[in-house]
């Protein structure tokens, strides 16, 4: 079975200045909190047993995030694009925005869409100002996503901001009230809500989830099986959050969970291939 990866960062670039490879102790001691041992390509920042590590997993493509966060590292569009360029039958780009300018933002969008990039990620809470999903300064950003049918990957859960009310899943609920065909990818499934988060998700068509790292063995995953083996097939998607789990037991431990063949399939990888056109 071959698997699109919706979450994973390379050891390459500017990714290595971020906090997930600059501060190892802390990412590795969050792995071991979750019950796995941290990838041997982390802790080596090596590209090779990386690649390794993918086709060992069954990992046939993985999705790259940009970012602009002070509280998290940036990752810059320049960078992603550019080891999509080395490895294009590998890697899928994901653009970051800058929401200080609107037109600059806009602007953002447009010439990212041009290089290649799949989507547009927003991770409100983490911007060096931070902000709500629902700030009406993103609202141009989410107005012109919808109206060239680019998906937006929201990242609200976990380590999402401040504290933990940017992770609340209101303001994604009036988002996606009020943008209705704007089609967005809740990164780490908006985790510890889960229970809210799917009850927005069930009320919200246009709202897909991707609970990540935040799935394995925490609270909340049987509820999430039922859904997606239920209403949320077509709109639960995999993701590893490489390197904060190993890519090869993640995927281990995904493929043997008690969900029905077909939403397998669609959850590994069909999901994430429709909606990027991959």
């Amino acid at each position: 079975m071959k698997i699109i990866d919706f979450r994973v960062r390379p050891p390459l670039k500017g990714i290595l200045k971020t906090a997930m490879y600059a501060n190892a102790p802390r990412r590795d001691r969050f792995t071991r909190q979750l019950g796995m041992e941290p990838a041997p390509s982390a802790q080596k920042k090596s590209m090779p047993l990386l690649l390794k590590e993918m086709k060992d997993a069954g990992v046939s493509r993985g999705v790259i995030m940009a970012r602009l966060s002070d509280m998290l590292g940036s990752i810059s569009n320049q960078d992603v694009q550019a080891i999509c360029k080395a490895y294009p039958k590998i890697f899928v780009g994901i653009a970051g925005v800058d929401p200080t300018s609107r037109r600059a933002a806009l602007q953002q969008i447009d010439d990212a869409v041009k290089a290649g990039f799949r989507g547009v990620t927003i991770e409100p809470g983490a911007y060096p100002l931070p902000l709500y999903a629902d700030d009406r300064r993103l609202y141009p950003i989410y107005g012109h996503l919808e109206d060239r049918k680019i998906p937006a990957v929201i990242m609200t859960g976990g380590n999402a901001g401040p504290d933990l009310s940017y992770s609340s899943p209101i303001p994604l609920d009036r988002v996606a009230g009020d943008f209705p065909t704007l089609k967005i990818v809740v990164s780490h499934g908006n985790w510890p809500w889960v229970h809210e988060i799917l009850h927005v998700a069930f009320r919200r068509p246009n709202i897909y989830l991707s609970p990540d790292m935040y799935l394995y063995n925490m609270p909340g995953m049987d509820d999430w099986l039922k859904a997606a083996n239920g209403w949320l097939a077509d709109r639960f998607i995999y993701a590893s959050a490489y390197p904060l789990t190993p890519l090869k037991e993640y995927a281990e431990w995904f493929v043997r969970l008690p969900l029905k063949p077909d939403v397998m399939e669609k959850c590994v990888s069909r999901n994430a291939a429709e909606l990027l056109g991959i």
